[in-house]
């Protein structure tokens, strides 16, 4: 993964990615709120927050964090990724088993959209 890079999305419809080129898999990415810094400690408190949800690693610009489903307490992989020269932060949600996640991945970066956009 380069700098500015997050992974692609696999085939499956289980994954989705602000730098995705297809409709099915692609997010609006966040709005940067101050500078990279101050970025990447908002999305931190806001995942620490979040239920279900452990920050597994802060590396650079890029923001890593375990999410597990409500009621089959499977385990998704969320990454946010700051773009200074943008002035977004991309982000990333995937399963990592089965190939349908009947929605989840695109729910949670919506519902943590929701919440970013609110201040929280």
């Amino acid at each position: 993964m380069s700098e500015q890079r997050l992974p692609e999305c696999p085939s499956s419809p289980n994954c989705v990615c602000s730098q995705a080129d297809d409709d099915g898999h692609r997010v609006e990415a966040f709005p940067m709120r101050g500078n990279a810094d101050e970025t990447l400690a908002a999305i931190v408190r806001l995942l620490e927050s979040w239920p279900r949800t452990k920050v597994v690693a802060r590396e650079g610009l890029l923001v890593k964090a375990e999410c597990r489903t409500r009621l089959l307490r499977f385990t998704d992989d969320v990454t946010f990724l700051v773009d200074e020269d943008a002035g977004c932060v991309h982000v990333r949600s995937a399963s990592r088993v089965g190939y349908s996640d009947l929605g989840a991945n695109r729910k949670r970066v919506e519902a943590l959209r929701t919440a970013w956009l609110a201040g929280r």
